[in-house]
């Protein structure tokens, strides 16, 4: 069996690497062509150009590299028809890996799959229709996102959340009360959420006279939280990136004040409750605000379909109510555990491996599909 795979961000690549895995543990035979990072490398990709080169968000960063990716798009789609797979396997990065798709299928009939289901049910619910186009089957990380892909005419299977397979450390030692701070990966948003949440902080701790301030960062905001915090009227701890402490601390927590995104399913893996808060741009935040389709950004609340973890989004992101939400979770937990502990249940923890869950989708698809062709 011979399958090409692309990946365009370090996520992707985790993804790509699991997948990857699983299919050489169910069909010992595959072989790999295609674009990935360290994780895929390592399970025998060789990857035609760095992964890196894909590794672009935001309008002012494409457009210098708009006609390299262009171009890195018609390679691609080439080499695919060229080689023959015997299904193409795209990992997120839409705006690259649909435009491949798009291409191949186009002038073939080499069988697509696409590993993470767009958020329509957040936004833009269109993209399914566009994406059905040339997408036979999709790999969905949440349970309530194949019937929306199913109801556009694509096959679609959810294989778990790759944050139920990630080992959960033992706390770490400390005293007093642990509040985890987490205002981004992007400079963007810390730059917008740093003096909010500085000022949530300082209220927190006139209440809360033990506690302390953790904040764990990645490599590319590390400097700059370490300049923000140097604002604060509170002392905090700033973890440098790759901290071999920071799972420990996510497991140590009492409480986690954070920006939205996936860190909540870290969070809620690590059973430490939440209060995420987030602001964009002003153009963005109206825009999206009129184009969301859901009353909750935080993913522990949509999975669980509750509404326990409280939000303070846009207009809303303001210290002083932030800071009395953290205070209220501090106090009184109980509903938010429950629901942490449900939604890491319907993301698959506890059953097989995501990896080998998406590996086993994919071939039992791909035989249904070969014995309908027959």
């Amino acid at each position: 069996m011979k399958v090409f795979v692309i990946a365009g961000e370090a996520s992707g690549d985790k993804l790509g690497g699991a997948l990857m895995a699983g299919l050489k543990e169910l069909r010992p035979d595959v072989t790999f062509d295609g674009v990935g990072g360290p994780l895929m490398q390592a399970e025998g990709l060789v990857s035609r150009f760095p992964m890196d080169e894909l590794s672009v968000m935001g309008l002012a960063e494409i457009l210098p590299k708009y006609r390299a990716l262009k171009a890195r798009i018609r390679q691609m789609a080439e080499a695919i028809l060229e080689t023959k797979p015997d299904i193409l396997i795209t990992i997120d990065s839409p705006d690259f890996c649909l435009r491949v798709a798009r291409l191949v299928k186009a002038a073939s009939d080499i069988r697509t799959v696409h590993y993470v289901a767009p958020t329509v049910w957040a936004w833009r619910p269109g993209r399914a229709a566009k994406m059905a186009q040339h997408i036979d089957h999709v790999l969905a990380l949440f349970p309530f996102e194949p019937p929306l892909m199913q109801a556009e005419g694509m096959e679609c299977d959810f294989v778990g959340h790759p944050v139920v397979a990630e080992p959960v450390a033992d706390p770490i030692e400390a005293a007093g009360t642990v509040v985890l701070v987490l205002p981004g990966s992007r400079k963007g948003e810390v730059g917008r959420l740093a003096e909010r949440f500085g000022q949530a902080v300082a209220q927190i701790a006139a209440a809360v006279p033990d506690a302390q301030f953790v904040i764990p960062t990645t490599g590319g905001v590390h400097d700059l939280v370490r300049e923000k915090v140097r604002h604060w009227s509170v002392p905090v701890t700033v973890l440098p990136p790759a901290s071999a402490d920071k799972a420990a601390w996510f497991r140590r927590a009492d409480v986690a004040l954070a920006a939205s995104g996936t860190v909540s399913l870290e969070l809620a893996a690590n059973a430490t409750p939440m209060v995420i808060a987030y602001d964009m741009a002003w153009l963005s935040r109206i825009i999206i605000s009129r184009m969301l389709l859901v009353d909750t950004v935080t993913l522990v609340n949509l999975v669980s379909e509750t509404r326990t973890v409280p939000e303070f989004i846009g207009k809303d992101c303001v210290p002083g109510p932030i800071a009395d939400a953290v205070l209220q979770v501090l106090a009184d937990p109980g509903a938010q555990n429950e629901a942490m502990a449900l939604t890491m249940e319907r993301l698959g923890a506890g059953g097989e491996p995501p990896g080998l869950r998406a590996a086993r989708a994919v071939l039992d698809r791909f035989e249904q599909a070969t014995v309908k062709d027959d």
